[in-house]
C-alpha cells in the first residue's frame, strides 16, 4: 500500500508540474506576442505588426497608411498584460513626435485584447488599439496657426506687414512660354518668352517658378493662365508689405521675427478623417500671439524711397529718433537693393562726415576750442601724405568752426596727427561708431575705426579715409548721439532696444553742443547751404574717395549726416562723385515730411 500510494502521489505531482509548465509557456507566448506587436509598431514596421494580428491584410493596409501619414518617430510600451483562460487584455502606452526638432509629442494609452488559438496568441485587430480615432478613419498631422495672425505695425499703428494669399505660378516643360509671357509681362516687364524658355532650359526638365502673384494681380488673368497646359497655380499664405511700394531691407528682419513668434505660438493637431469630417483626437491649441509694433514710420519711409528713387547708383537713407533710438526710416533705391541691405550693413569710407568724430576727439584732447585759429591751406603734406582740400580751396587761418563748416581736410588731418593712437577709436565709440548691437528684428553693423598707430594713418583716418569704414546706419547713429548727448540703444521693435557688445565711455559734457554748433554753421555758411530753407537744420557733408578696382581709377562716394529736432539721419550715395546728390536727397526727404 505504501508503495502504491507513493507511486500514485508521484504521478499526481508529475501531472501538476506538467499543467504548471503549460501555463508558463502560455504566459510567455502571450507576452512575446504583445511585446512583439508593440516593438514592430515602434519600428514603424507595418507588416511585422500586422502579422501578429487576427487580420493581417486589413492591419497592414491601415498601419502602412498610418506610418506614411504620421511618420515613424514613435515608441510603444506595454504597461500591463492580464490573461483570462484563452483571452487576454493589455494596455499600450505610445508617444509620437512631430514638428521641428520633433518637439511636439502626442502621448496616449490604449487597451487591446488577444486570443489564444491552437496554442498561439494573436492580437485581436482593432485600429483603436494602435491609436485613438484610428477606428474612425485615417489619421493626419497638421499645424494650427495662431488666429488671428499677428501683424507687423508701424509706429502709428498702421499695417506694415500682413498675411496675404499669393499664388505661385509654376511652369513645367512643354508650357507655351509665348502665351504665359503675354499674360505675365504687363505685370512683370522682365518676364518674356525668352526669359521663361531660358529658365526652363536651365532647370533641365524640372518645373520652374515664373512669378508669385498677389490676389489683385492674379484675378484678371487667372482663368486664361490656369487653362494653359503645363502651368500650375499654387496658392500660398505669405507675409507681405501692405503697401507694395515699401521695399525697406528691414522688412526681411521683421518678417523673420514674425515667423519666430508665430512658430513659437503655433499649435498642432492629429485628426481622424471620418465620413462626417475631421475629428480632433490629439494635439495642442495655438497660443495667442500679439502684433509686432515696429518703430518704422510708413509715411517717412515712402518719402525717403521717393527721394532716393531718381538716383542711378546705390543709395540709402537711415533716420533715427535720438530721444529713443528708434529707427524711423531704413530706405534704399533699386540699385542698392540689388547689392543687399547696404543701409544696415554696407561698409564704406565715411569721408568728411567722420570729421564729427575727429573734431570731437580734438576738443576732448584739449588741442582746440571751436574758436581756436587753425590753418586751412589748399593742400599740405602731413606725415608723408599729401592732403588736398576739395578743388584745393584754401581759407588761410580761420576759427575751427569755420574750417569744419567749410570741410577743410588739411585742418582735420593736422588735428588728427596730434591725437593718441586710439584717440579716434575712442571718440568714435563715444558716438556709437565701431560698436555692434543685437536687437530683435534687425541685423546691423556700425563700422570700424582701427587704432591708428602711425601718424600717417591718423592723418587718413582723421578725414574719414584709410582704414575707417561706416555703414549708413552707423553714421545715422553718430548723428543721433550728437543730438542726444549719449548713444541711444537702436531699436526696430518698440520696447526692444539693441544690446551693445561693448560699453563706451560717455561723451563729455558740452562736446555734443560744440559739434552741433559747427554742424549748424555747415548749413548756414558751409558746404550744405542748399538746406538753409529747412528750419533748425544741422549737418555735415562728406566725399569719400575709393579705388574702383574694375576700372583701376579713383572715384568718390557722397555722404550727408544731419539733425533736425528729434530726427537724425544719414544719406549715402555710392559713386556719386561728390556730396551733392546725398544733400539733395536729404533735402527732398526732409521737405516732404515737414
Amino acid at each position: 500500500m505504501n508503495l502504491v500510494r507513493r507511486r500514485a502521489g508521484g504521478a499526481l505531482l508529475a501531472v501538476l508540474l506538467l499543467v504548471l509548465a503549460g501555463c508558463g509557456d502560455a504566459e510567455d507566448r502571450l507576452a512575446d506576442t504583445v511585446r512583439g506587436f508593440a516593438d514592430a509598431l515602434g519600428r514603424g514596421d507595418a507588416a511585422a505588426a500586422a502579422a501578429l494580428t487576427s487580420d493581417s491584410a486589413g492591419a497592414t493596409a491601415t498601419l502602412t497608411d498610418l506610418f506614411s501619414s504620421l511618420g515613424n518617430e514613435v515608441g510603444f510600451d506595454v504597461p500591463t498584460v492580464s490573461r483570462e483562460e484563452n483571452s487576454a487584455r493589455f494596455t499600450l502606452a505610445a508617444t509620437w513626435k512631430f514638428g521641428p526638432e520633433k518637439a511636439n509629442e502626442w502621448t496616449y494609452t490604449t487597451e487591446g485584447t488577444a486570443t489564444e488559438k491552437d496554442g498561439d496568441w494573436v492580437v485581436d485587430w482593432n485600429p483603436a488599439t494602435v491609436a485613438p480615432g484610428l477606428d474612425a478613419g485615417p489619421l493626419s498631422y497638421t499645424n494650427l496657426a495662431p488666429q488671428p495672425a499677428a501683424r507687423v505695425l508701424d509706429r502709428t499703428g498702421g499695417e506694415l506687414l500682413t498675411q496675404h494669399i499669393v499664388t505661385v505660378v509654376d511652369l513645367a516643360p512643354g508650357a507655351d512660354v509665348n502665351a504665359v509671357a503675354a499674360l505675365l509681362n504687363p505685370i512683370a516687364p522682365t518676364i518674356t518668352a525668352q526669359s521663361l524658355a531660358e529658365d526652363l532650359a536651365e532647370a533641365a526638365g524640372k518645373p520652374v517658378t515664373a512669378i508669385t502673384l498677389r490676389e489683385e494681380d492674379l484675378a484678371p488673368i487667372q482663368e486664361p493662365l490656369s487653362a494653359l497646359a503645363n502651368v500650375t497655380l499654387r496658392p500660398q499664405t505669405r507675409l507681405l508689405a501692405t503697401d507694395r511700394a515699401l521695399t525697406s531691407p528691414t522688412l526681411a528682419g521683421l518678417g523673420e521675427l514674425w515667423q519666430q513668434r508665430t512658430d513659437a505660438a503655433t499649435g498642432w493637431a492629429v485628426l481622424a478623417e471620418t465620413p462626417a469630417g475631421a475629428k480632433h483626437v490629439g494635439g495642442q491649441d495655438a497660443s495667442p500671439v500679439g502684433d509686432i509694433a515696429s518703430t518704422l514710420d510708413i509715411g517717412m519711409q515712402l518719402a525717403a524711397e521717393a527721394a532716393l528713387a531718381p538716383l542711378t547708383t546705390p543709395a540709402a537713407l537711415v533716420a533715427i529718433q535720438p530721444s529713443t533710438g528708434n529707427l524711423l526710416v531704413v530706405a534704399q533705391n533699386a540699385p542698392a537693393d540689388a547689392q543687399g541691405a547696404i543701409a544696415l550693413t554696407g561698409l564704406y569710407p565715411p569721408g568728411s562726415t567722420f570729421k564729427t568724430v575727429t573734431v570731437s576727439a580734438a576738443l576732448q584732447a584739449g588741442q582746440v576750442t571751436p574758436d581756436s585759429i587753425v590753418g586751412c591751406p589748399g593742400t599740405e603734406n602731413i606725415e608723408g601724405r599729401q592732403i588736398p582740400n576739395d578743388d584745393n580751396f584754401e581759407l588761410g587761418d580761420v576759427p575751427l568752426h569755420t574750417a569744419f563748416a567749410k570741410s577743410c581736410n588739411t585742418t582735420m588731418g593736422r588735428l588728427a596727427v596730434g591725437l593718441p593712437a586710439d584717440g579716434l577709436t575712442k571718440a568714435a565709440a563715444q558716438l556709437g561708431l565701431g560698436i555692434d548691437y543685437v536687437a530683435p528684428g534687425m541685423t546691423t553693423v556700425t563700422g570700424s575705426v582701427p587704432v591708428a598707430d602711425t601718424p600717417a594713418l591718423r592723418v587718413e583716418e582723421g578725414i574719414g579715409q584709410g582704414k575707417v569704414t561706416a555703414s549708413p546706419f552707423g553714421m545715422a547713429l553718430v548723428a543721433a548721439t550728437l543730438a542726444r548727448g549719449s548713444v541711444p540703444a537702436p531699436a526696430i521693435v518698440e520696447g526692444a532696444p539693441g544690446v551693445s557688445d561693448t560699453t563706451p565711455e560717455p561723451l563729455p559734457p558740452s562736446v555734443d553742443e560744440q559739434v552741433r554748433a559747427m554742424m549748424r554753421e555747415t548749413i548756414t555758411g558751409g558746404t550744405a547751404t542748399q538746406l538753409q530753407d529747412i528750419p533748425d537744420m544741422l549737418g555735415k557733408t562728406g566725399t569719400a574717395e575709393y579705388v574702383n578696382s574694375q576700372a583701376d581709377e579713383q572715384r568718390a562716394h557722397g555722404w550727408f549726416v544731419g539733425i533736425r529736432g528729434d530726427l537724425a539721419l544719414a544719406v549715402f550715395v555710392g559713386d556719386a562723385g561728390s556730396s551733392g546728390p546725398a544733400v539733395d536727397a536729404a533735402g527732398g526727404f526732409l521737405r516732404a515730411i515737414s
